[in-house]
C-alpha cells in the first residue's frame, strides 16, 4: 500500500494512493462508518489490523468513487511521509563506491548519527540554502520505517520489524559538516530531510537491498546506483541499532547514499547546490521526491 500525508484545512491528513486518486482515509472512514486510524503514527502502531482497515476503506472508496474523499494527486499539498519520528537515525558511508569516491576507509561498523524533526520537509517543498553555508550537497537515501518495538533483534528477523520504506534526501552542508569530527551541524539545518512522497508498506517492496536509487539535479543524473551496494544491508542495520537502543514504531533510519555526491568530485569540479536548483530523489517502487532549493537571505 502506498500511504501518504497531505495538508487539508491546515491539518495533516492520512491518504492512500490508488488508481482512482488519493483516498482521504478520515473522510472515507466516516462515510463508511469504519474504524481506522487517521494519523500515520497511529496506523503504524495499530499493526496489521489497522493496516487492513485502511486497505478496506481505500478499496470501498475506489469502488464508489466520490470526490468527497478521493482527491486528484496533482491537487494535494504533501506533508512528510512520517510526520513525528521519535528517532531519526542515519548511517554514514554505507555504500562501498561512495566511501571510495570520498577516499574514506570502508567502515568496520555502521557509522551512526542523528537528525531532528526541524529537518523534515515534504515533496514539492522549497528548502532554504542556509546563509551560513556555501557547500550544500544532495544525498539520495532509502529510509526504513520501523513498525514495532525492536530490541536485540537477530538479523534473520530484523525485516519483520519494518513497517515500510520511503525516499529521503539527506541534505548536507559540507563546510559545516567538516568543521569538527561530529557531523551534526552540517546535517541538521532546517528542511534538510525531505521525506516522501510515499510510505510504501514492506510487502510491496520485497528485498530492500535490490532497488535502483538515484538523484537528478535540474534533470541531470548525478547519482545512479542500487541499494545492493550497501556495506551494511537493511537487516544488518536494524539488528545492529536494536542491540544498542530500542527502536519504536515510527522511528526512521536513513541508510546511506551511493556515489555521485558533489563531495566525491575533485575540488575544482565541485558545484554545490544553488538557488533555484530542483533536486529529485527516485528509488525503485517508492516514487520520486522533489524539492526546490532557495537561497536564504
Amino acid at each position: 500500500m502506498k500511504l501518504l500525508n497531505f495538508m487539508k484545512n491546515g491539518q495533516v491528513k492520512l491518504g492512500v494512493l490508488t488508481a482512482a486518486g488519493v483516498v482521504d482515509i478520515e473522510a472515507a472512514a466516516q462515510t463508511f462508518e469504519i474504524q481506522v486510524p487517521s494519523d500515520i503514527h497511529e496506523l503504524i502502531e495499530g499493526g496489521p489490523a489497522a493496516l487492513a482497515a485502511a486497505s478496506a476503506v481505500a478499496a470501498q472508496a475506489v469502488e464508489i468513487r466520490s470526490d468527497r474523499y478521493i482527491l486528484p494527486e496533482s491537487t494535494i499539498q504533501y506533508a512528510p511521509s512520517v510526520t513525528k519520528p521519535a528517532k531519526m537515525i542515519c548511517v554514514g558511508l554505507n555504500y562501498r563506491k561512495h566511501a571510495e569516491e570520498t577516499n574514506a576507509p570502508i567502515p568496520e561498523y555502521p557509522i551512526l548519527f542523528n537528525k531532528f524533526s526541524n529537518t523534515l520537509a515534504s515533496h514539492g517543498d522549497t528548502v532554504l540554502l542556509p546563509k551560513t553555508s556555501k557547500e550544500v550537497d544532495y544525498e539520495a537515501e532509502l529510509v526504513i520505517v520501523i513498525g514495532k518495538r525492536a530490541k536485540d533483534v537477530p538479523e534473520e528477523q530484523a525485516l519483520d520489524y519494518v513497517f515500510g520504506y520511503s525516499n529521503s534526501n539527506d541534505l548536507s552542508a559540507r563546510d559545516l559538516q567538516m568543521r569538527t569530527h561530529q557531523w551534526m551541524l552540517g546535517k541538521c539545518c532546517d528542511g534538510f530531510t525531505p521525506l516522501g512522497p510515499y510510505l510504501v508498506t514492506a510487502d510491496e517492496i520485497g528485498d530492500p537491498n535490490s532497488l535502483a536509487i538515484g538523484c537528478k539535479v535540474n534533470g541531470e543524473v548525478r547519482q545512479s546506483s542500487n541499494t545492493s551496494d550497501m556495506i551494511f544491508n537493511c537487516k544488518e542495520i536494524v539488528s545492529y541499532i536494536s542491540r544498542h537502543m530500542t527502536l519504536e514504531p515510527g522511528d526512521i533510519i536513513l541508510t546511506g547514499t551511493p556515489e555521485g555526491v558533489v563531495l566525491g568530485y575533485p575540488v575544482d569540479k565541485r558545484v554545490y547546490l544553488q538557488d533555484g536548483d530542483v533536486v529529485t530523489i527516485e528509488i525503485e517502487k517508492l516514487g520520486s521526491l522533489t524539492v526546490t532549493m532557495k537561497q536564504e537571505v
